[in-house]
């Protein structure tokens, strides 16, 4: 309606014809125009009739030299629903123009709305979200672990780091939201995708341990990739050993890399101008091993050559045999390998004289000799005659530091056999290194191999590598539950969650060392990330 100063209805539409009747009865107010126009003045925009409460809407405007009102009256209970419902419309175009992938969840744990980011990092349909509830999302594996339902548990604000589908690094909050009597009303979880950041974070530490390795002189020589302590030890150990001509015993298991660490002791020892003959005694069969090692005279045997033919140490004069596998070697010739190292002479098969050898003997073995030796399979004398000095190299699942760096030498190498320039993406190498690796060193370099010629795409990425190693790693999957009291820039809260899994870390491992074997880093970044978040050992054993 339009009103003047004095009162005057200048225009009044039906319904607020009625509204004035009304208001007149309930009230017993003689005139309502005046009440309403008392209202304007005294800026009070709001009438109450019984329970009920209407809004008042003025607009002042001046017509013929006169000053009028023009009045609209609303129910407020429709004006309420009227702006919740355009401010929620509002809201929701905001929060789809927003990065972070939000998703609210009602207070039964059903999926109300989810954004556009929401849809891109997790790669589902809106319209096949909401309305699911958070235990089918989990169980379907795409909220997986789902940090609403760790919210609903706990009843406070958590965080998470977790992975979607592809792999991506996510780094998700999840916020309740009460009722006045304490209840769970809504949970809205923010998603934001780290895995640029931890991919330049990792980038960052990379460049910081080829300083720390320059500084610390890390050994690298020929095929061996060192940068575990353990490693380090034993090449320190195999460099006294190789100027010392005595018989070395290395032990280990399958794969490791005990062929190699022998051609280095020779190779510092005697000199790359000098024979290595390697020998593989479990490979050899049983009638024939005698010759192939001693060699034999003319006519010692049938199909024997007239000359005869030198044996494997006499090959080796002046230089190195590597008897490895020496656990399979049959025990009428352990006795003639024992003589070869106490007198330096061997006899060939159908021979009466001997013949001296100028040789230095390297055995290796992926058995337990002391136990073959208990069980008679094995001759005593021998085995302490070859572990004087024994070398033992550990499986690559307790060296994970070698892992990556051995990664890469294999992907250069097999790119530039190949041609190719493929890379790994950092989730592969991920599972790579968690990997326990059974086959150790060689089984690493016969995936990198199988990985570089077998991938379509530039990228390696985790859903390339073997079913075997996903599913070893996605069994013992078990994602670290971490609180992150306020949620603040990217980079603070990145270093919250760091800062929590190294504090974790402390408290399961007690020492820097296994911290450091444990989370795949070296140990002095380890040190230098408890000196960066003032973690103090005092405070984790308080905790324990």
């Amino acid at each position: 309606m339009v009103i003047d100063k004095k009162g005057q209805i200048h225009f009044k539409n039906r319904q607020a014809e009625r509204f004035l009747d009304m208001y007149k009865e309930k009230l017993n107010i003689k005139d309502p125009v005046l009440n309403i126009l008392n209202k304007i003045m005294q800026k009070k925009f709001k009438i109450k009739i019984n329970d009920y409460e209407y809004i008042l809407k003025v607009s002042k405007f001046e017509k013929e030299e006169r000053i009028k009102y023009a009045v609209e009256i609303y129910d407020s209970k429709y004006i309420y629903d009227l702006t919740a419902q355009i401010k929620f419309e509002e809201v929701k175009t905001i929060l789809d123009s927003t990065q972070d992938a939000i998703c609210i969840d009602d207070e039964y744990g059903n999926t109300l709305w989810i954004n556009k980011a929401c849809e891109e990092l997790y790669q589902v349909n809106r319209l096949d979200i909401i309305g699911t509830s958070i235990d089918l999302l989990e169980k379907e594996g795409i909220f997986n672990p789902s940090v609403a339902k760790l919210v609903f548990e706990q009843k406070r604000k958590m965080t998470i780091l977790h992975s979607n589908k592809n792999g991506k690094k996510i780094l998700t909050t999840g916020t309740p939201l009460f009722t006045d009597d304490g209840k769970i009303d809504k949970v809205i979880s923010t998603s934001r995708d780290v895995t640029e950041l931890m991919i330049l974070k990792n980038k960052l530490e990379d460049i910081e341990n080829e300083l720390e390795e320059v500084k610390e002189q890390q050994e690298s020589h020929d095929n061996l990739i060192v940068k575990s302590q353990k490693m380090k030890e034993v090449m320190k150990l195999a460099r006294r050993l190789s100027q010392i001509d005595t018989t070395v015993l290395i032990t280990g298991e399958s794969g490791v890399g005990k062929g190699e660490i022998a051609k280095y002791i020779h190779k510092l020892g005697k000199g790359e101008d000098k024979p290595f003959v390697k020998v593989n005694c479990g490979a050899i069969p049983d009638s024939l091993i005698e010759s192939e090692l001693f060699g034999y005279e003319g006519g010692a045997f049938t199909g024997s050559r007239k000359k005869g033919k030198k044996g494997l140490f006499e090959m080796a004069q002046n230089g190195t045999i590597f008897l490895d596998e020496i656990g399979e070697l049959p025990l009428h010739l352990q006795v003639k390998i024992l003589q070869a190292i106490q007198d330096k002479e061997i006899q060939r098969v159908g021979g009466t004289s001997t013949v001296k050898v100028n040789v230095r003997i390297i055995a290796a073995t992926n058995r337990e000799l002391k136990e073959m030796v208990e069980k008679g399979q094995f001759r005593e004398d021998l085995y302490y005659r070859l572990n004087v000095v024994p070398i033992y190299i550990p499986p690559l699942r307790d060296r994970k530091e070698d892992i990556y760096p051995i990664i890469r030498y294999f992907l250069t190498l097999y790119n530039d056999k190949f041609d190719l320039q493929k890379r790994i993406d950092p989730n592969a190498i991920d599972y790579l290194i968690r990997y326990s690796w059974p086959g150790n060193v060689r089984e690493l370099e016969n995936i990198i191999e199988r990985l570089v010629v077998t991938t379509r795409e530039q990228s390696i990425v985790k859903d390339n590598l073997p079913n075997y190693i996903l599913k070893e790693i996605e069994k013992e999957e078990n994602y670290s539950i971490i609180s992150v009291p306020n949620m603040g820039s990217l980079k603070d809260t990145v270093e919250e969650v760091e800062k929590q899994i190294i504090h974790k870390a402390l408290k399961k491992y007690k020492t820097t060392r296994e911290v450091a074997k444990a989370l795949g880093v070296s140990q002095p970044t380890v040190v230098r990330k408890i000196n960066k978040y003032y973690i103090s050992y005092d405070e984790v054993n308080r905790v324990n």
